[in-house]
């Protein structure tokens, strides 16, 4: 297994290559948590993630190596990261992403000169063939997170950390693969075992937690917005370094994920990805079981689908309660459309959209469905909305829109 000594030499042979990104302190999210929080901001590191650490690490020590180049899978931070260090080495690298790969992300690693094929509809598919390419052209193959050189250079996070806030009381980092959960675990408890690390996944990818905890989670979602961990399986190398250092992990929902990753964009003007931002999510939604005072969040990259970010900002809006799509029905006469409005006018909401679904021409008039999009303030002033509508006598109930579902 490997030490804190090998994630120190890991840190003199990459400095030269990566940021050492900032640690600060962060207000609104002290006074969030009722916590001392700080927040390393990975999603500042070169390529948007701290992917590039554990591929640059590996990569700088092939370079006496006979090969023909790199090679290896991935549809995301990963992939960059190996592109990156391969273009700064000058090795021929080749990167196998699945066949449904936003476009941004493709372009993204191209533009670190590696050579990407499209190949498999999910993951596994293309890591067979990239294992395939590296075995007939004597490439490299660049694993994701379970490897030693890998997990080292991912460890130097945790150096970093202790360097800049020696006296904190708790470490929250994501984990997916476990190569950078494992490195900072390593760090952190070779240095000082008294501070607790605490992994964090997503519900809909719970499998290092259900293996950990010996437990099954019911009702997976199929998807999750913290796609950089949604890894079915964590490795065995990693498994044993964090079965033997984390302390403790927990599962968080989709909806509080969607609401860190707004909170950080408006409260610490920063764009994170899922993944990272579950470190925050896991105190939204579990923060009475981390007792710790003194606590850092791992940002482990800002490298986001814009083309998802909407829905995104919609799901964190819509958690929070500043926005609501709704309907409402109500008689297919004058009069009793104003009577909603009226209210909602009351109750100072604004009107985003609002569509009206009246009853077929051909038929008598009874009854429109009428669709609302509501600018809110929190969920006090949704209820109020709802009450004095049914009130007046109309039915009114939450729109499910978009594959999103909110309960009132």
């Amino acid at each position: 297994m490997i030490g804190l000594k090998d994630i120190e030499t890991s840190r003199m042979r990459i400095s030269p290559y990566i940021h050492k990104t900032p640690l600060t302190y962060s207000q609104s999210f002290s006074d969030l948590t009722g916590k001392d929080i700080y927040l390393k901001f990975e999603n500042l590191q070169k390529t948007g993630s701290f992917k590039i650490r554990g591929a640059m690490n590996y990569i700088s020590q092939l370079k006496d190596k006979e090969i023909n180049g790199i090679v290896t899978a991935s549809a995301g931070n990963h992939a960059q990261g190996v592109a990156y260090a391969g273009k700064l080495f000058n090795f021929k690298t080749i990167i196998v992403m699945p066949e449904n790969t936003p476009l941004i992300k493709i372009v993204a690693t191209k533009s670190y000169g590696a050579y990407v094929i499209l190949h498999g509809k999910i993951y596994d598919e293309s890591y067979s063939y990239a294992k395939s390419i590296a075995e007939d052209e004597k490439m490299e193959f660049i694993p994701a997170f379970d490897d030693e050189r890998i997990i080292a250079g991912q460890g130097t996070i945790g150096l970093e950390v202790l360097e800049d806030l020696e006296d904190i009381d708790a470490v929250i980092v994501p984990v997916g693969g476990g190569g950078l959960s494992a490195g900072i675990c390593i760090a952190i408890k070779e240095k000082n075992p008294k501070i607790k690390v605490y992994g964090v996944q997503s519900v809909a990818f719970p499998y290092f937690y259900e293996k950990f905890k010996n437990t099954k989670v019911k009702n997976k979602p199929s998807q999750t917005i913290a796609e950089g961990i949604a890894v079915k399986k964590t490795g065995e190398i990693t498994y044993s370094i964090l079965e033997k250092y984390l302390d403790d992990v927990f599962v968080v929902d989709e909806e509080k994920i969607a609401q860190a990753i707004l909170l950080f964009l408006e409260r610490a003007k920063t764009l994170v990805e899922g993944a990272g931002a579950t470190t925050l999510a896991v105190l939204l939604e579990h923060g009475s079981f981390i007792p710790e005072k003194k606590i850092v969040l791992i940002l482990s990259g800002g490298n986001i689908d814009v083309t998802l970010l909407s829905k995104i900002i919609e799901y964190g809006l819509i958690e929070t309660g500043r926005l609501v799509h709704m309907i409402v029905k109500v008689p297919d006469l004058p009069g009793h459309l104003s009577k909603v409005i009226n209210v909602i006018s009351e109750e100072k909401a604004n009107i985003i959209t609002i569509h009206q679904d009246p009853s077929l021409p051909l038929f008598p008039k009874i009854e429109s469905t009428v669709e609302f999009t509501l600018e809110t303030k929190n969920p006090d002033q949704i209820r109020r909305i709802f009450d004095k509508i049914r009130r007046i006598g109309y039915d009114v109930e939450i729109l499910e829109k978009g594959g999103l579902k909110k309960s009132e």
